[in-house]
Protein backbone atom coordinates (compact mmCIF):
# COMPACT_ATOMS: atom_id res chain seq x y z
CA UNK A 1 0.00 0.00 0.00
CA UNK A 2 1.09 3.23 -0.79
CA UNK A 3 1.80 5.55 2.20
CA UNK A 4 3.86 8.42 0.64
CA UNK A 5 3.57 10.16 -2.18
CA UNK A 6 6.95 11.84 -3.32
CA UNK A 7 7.06 14.94 -5.70
CA UNK A 8 10.15 16.04 -7.04
CA UNK A 9 11.97 19.12 -9.55
CA UNK A 10 14.11 21.30 -10.16
CA UNK A 11 13.33 24.03 -9.18
CA UNK A 12 10.46 26.42 -11.92
CA UNK A 13 9.00 23.11 -12.83
CA UNK A 14 5.30 23.59 -11.30
CA UNK A 15 5.62 20.34 -8.79
CA UNK A 16 4.44 23.10 -5.73
CA UNK A 17 1.25 23.93 -8.68
CA UNK A 18 0.85 19.95 -8.84
CA UNK A 19 0.91 19.03 -5.28
CA UNK A 20 -1.72 22.28 -3.99
CA UNK A 21 -3.89 20.63 -6.82
CA UNK A 22 -3.51 17.02 -5.63
CA UNK A 23 -4.04 17.96 -1.78
CA UNK A 24 -7.52 20.16 -2.91
CA UNK A 25 -8.67 16.49 -4.64
CA UNK A 26 -7.81 14.05 -2.60
CA UNK A 27 -8.64 14.85 0.94
CA UNK A 28 -6.82 11.81 2.49
CA UNK A 29 -3.75 12.87 0.97
CA UNK A 30 -2.02 15.05 3.63
CA UNK A 31 1.10 17.75 3.13
CA UNK A 32 4.66 17.01 4.71
CA UNK A 33 5.43 20.36 5.65
CA UNK A 34 9.54 20.15 4.96
CA UNK A 35 11.91 22.21 7.64
CA UNK A 36 14.63 24.99 6.36
CA UNK A 37 16.95 27.63 6.86
CA UNK A 38 16.08 29.31 3.59
CA UNK A 39 15.09 33.26 4.09
CA UNK A 40 11.02 32.84 3.85
CA UNK A 41 9.19 34.49 0.92
CA UNK A 42 6.52 36.72 0.04
CA UNK A 43 2.97 35.30 0.86
CA UNK A 44 5.03 31.85 2.92
CA UNK A 45 3.67 31.09 5.95
CA UNK A 46 6.14 29.28 9.13
CA UNK A 47 4.27 26.11 9.86
CA UNK A 48 1.98 25.94 6.91
CA UNK A 49 4.37 26.45 3.60
CA UNK A 50 7.61 25.72 5.96
CA UNK A 51 9.37 25.35 8.80
CA UNK A 52 11.96 28.13 9.00
CA UNK A 53 14.54 27.58 11.55
CA UNK A 54 17.64 29.07 12.16
CA UNK A 55 20.53 26.77 10.74
CA UNK A 56 21.97 26.36 14.29
CA UNK A 57 18.59 25.28 15.61
CA UNK A 58 18.67 22.61 12.37
CA UNK A 59 21.82 21.56 12.83
CA UNK A 60 21.00 20.79 16.38
CA UNK A 61 17.62 19.03 15.47
CA UNK A 62 19.90 16.84 12.67
CA UNK A 63 22.44 15.65 16.04
CA UNK A 64 19.18 14.78 17.50
CA UNK A 65 17.95 12.24 14.73
CA UNK A 66 14.89 13.84 14.49
CA UNK A 67 14.70 14.12 10.59
CA UNK A 68 13.79 11.18 7.96
CA UNK A 69 16.18 13.12 5.45
CA UNK A 70 17.84 16.08 5.04
CA UNK A 71 20.31 17.54 2.84
CA UNK A 72 22.19 21.08 2.29
CA UNK A 73 20.09 22.09 -1.29
CA UNK A 74 22.10 25.34 -1.89
CA UNK A 75 25.14 26.86 -0.21
CA UNK A 76 24.16 27.76 3.76
CA UNK A 77 20.58 26.76 3.00
CA UNK A 78 18.94 23.23 4.63
CA UNK A 79 15.84 21.20 4.16
CA UNK A 80 14.73 18.25 5.69
CA UNK A 81 11.94 16.15 6.24
CA UNK A 82 10.49 15.98 10.38
CA UNK A 83 10.00 13.02 11.19
CA UNK A 84 7.19 14.38 13.52
CA UNK A 85 5.66 15.66 10.59
CA UNK A 86 5.50 11.71 8.77
CA UNK A 87 3.85 10.50 11.85
CA UNK A 88 1.34 12.75 12.25
CA UNK A 89 0.02 12.38 9.15
CA UNK A 90 0.59 8.65 9.45
CA UNK A 91 -1.23 8.43 12.84
CA UNK A 92 -4.11 10.25 11.38
CA UNK A 93 -4.53 7.21 8.71
CA UNK A 94 -3.66 10.09 6.17
CA UNK A 95 -1.22 9.79 3.11
CA UNK A 96 2.00 11.74 3.07
CA UNK A 97 2.73 13.98 -0.10
CA UNK A 98 6.28 15.77 -0.19
CA UNK A 99 7.04 18.63 -2.05
CA UNK A 100 10.67 18.21 -2.68
CA UNK A 101 14.29 18.59 -4.19
CA UNK A 102 15.74 15.91 -6.67
CA UNK A 103 18.07 14.16 -3.90
CA UNK A 104 15.67 14.54 -1.13
CA UNK A 105 12.97 12.75 -3.57
CA UNK A 106 15.70 9.75 -4.39
CA UNK A 107 16.69 9.63 -0.47
CA UNK A 108 12.80 9.17 0.19
CA UNK A 109 11.93 6.44 -2.52
CA UNK A 110 14.97 4.46 -1.40
CA UNK A 111 14.14 4.53 2.64
CA UNK A 112 9.82 4.13 1.56
CA UNK A 113 10.53 1.79 -1.10
CA UNK A 114 7.51 -0.06 -2.35
CA UNK A 115 5.21 2.02 0.07
CA UNK A 116 5.66 5.03 -1.63
CA UNK A 117 5.14 6.06 -5.74
CA UNK A 118 7.64 9.10 -6.75
CA UNK A 119 6.71 11.83 -9.45
CA UNK A 120 10.61 13.74 -11.39
CA UNK A 121 8.43 16.86 -13.15
CA UNK A 122 9.78 18.50 -15.02
CA UNK A 123 9.96 21.00 -17.97
CA UNK A 124 10.43 20.55 -21.72
CA UNK A 125 13.79 22.53 -21.90
CA UNK A 126 16.24 24.09 -19.70
CA UNK A 127 14.93 27.73 -21.68
CA UNK A 128 11.38 27.25 -20.54
CA UNK A 129 12.64 26.21 -17.08
CA UNK A 130 14.99 29.77 -17.32
CA UNK A 131 11.55 31.82 -18.38
CA UNK A 132 9.32 30.18 -15.49
CA UNK A 133 12.23 30.89 -12.78
CA UNK A 134 12.31 34.53 -14.59
CA UNK A 135 8.45 35.30 -14.64
CA UNK A 136 8.40 34.24 -10.72
CA UNK A 137 10.12 37.67 -10.41
CA UNK A 138 11.39 36.39 -7.05
CA UNK A 139 15.03 35.66 -7.26
CA UNK A 140 18.21 37.60 -8.18
CA UNK A 141 20.00 36.86 -11.67
CA UNK A 142 22.80 34.94 -9.86
CA UNK A 143 20.06 32.28 -8.23
CA UNK A 144 18.67 32.04 -11.51
CA UNK A 145 21.74 31.00 -12.62
CA UNK A 146 22.58 28.45 -9.63
CA UNK A 147 19.16 27.09 -10.00
CA UNK A 148 19.79 26.59 -13.59
CA UNK A 149 22.80 24.92 -13.39
CA UNK A 150 21.36 22.86 -10.76
CA UNK A 151 18.42 21.94 -12.37
CA UNK A 152 20.59 20.45 -15.48
CA UNK A 153 22.66 18.48 -12.76
CA UNK A 154 19.25 17.09 -10.93
CA UNK A 155 17.80 15.99 -14.72
CA UNK A 156 20.41 13.24 -14.46
CA UNK A 157 18.47 11.66 -11.64
CA UNK A 158 14.69 11.25 -13.20
CA UNK A 159 15.21 7.31 -13.84
CA UNK A 160 15.25 6.69 -10.33
CA UNK A 161 11.75 7.81 -9.58
CA UNK A 162 8.76 5.99 -10.67
CA UNK A 163 6.68 8.48 -12.82
CA UNK A 164 8.56 10.79 -14.93
CA UNK A 165 6.12 13.75 -15.95
CA UNK A 166 6.76 16.08 -18.59
CA UNK A 167 5.10 19.79 -17.51
CA UNK A 168 4.55 20.97 -21.34
CA UNK A 169 0.91 21.89 -20.11
CA UNK A 170 -0.14 22.31 -16.48
CA UNK A 171 -4.13 21.45 -17.15
CA UNK A 172 -2.68 18.03 -19.17
CA UNK A 173 -0.33 17.56 -16.51
CA UNK A 174 -2.76 18.04 -13.03
CA UNK A 175 -4.73 15.59 -15.09
CA UNK A 176 -2.10 12.89 -16.24
CA UNK A 177 -0.93 13.51 -12.24
CA UNK A 178 -4.51 12.69 -10.91
CA UNK A 179 -5.23 9.77 -12.99
CA UNK A 180 -2.16 7.80 -11.45
CA UNK A 181 -2.72 9.10 -7.69
CA UNK A 182 -5.99 7.36 -8.05
CA UNK A 183 -4.84 4.21 -9.22
CA UNK A 184 -2.60 3.99 -6.07
CA UNK A 185 -4.72 5.06 -3.69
Amino acid sequence: MVKSIIFSAPSGSGKTTIVKHILKTFPQIKFSISATTRNIRSGEEDGKDYYFLSTQWFKHMVELDEFVEWEEVYKDQYYGTLKSEVNRIWNDNGIVIYDMDVIGGVNLKKKFGDESMSFFIKVPTIEELENRLRDRGTETEEKIQTRISKAKKEMEYETQFDKVIVNTDLETTLQDVEKIIKNII
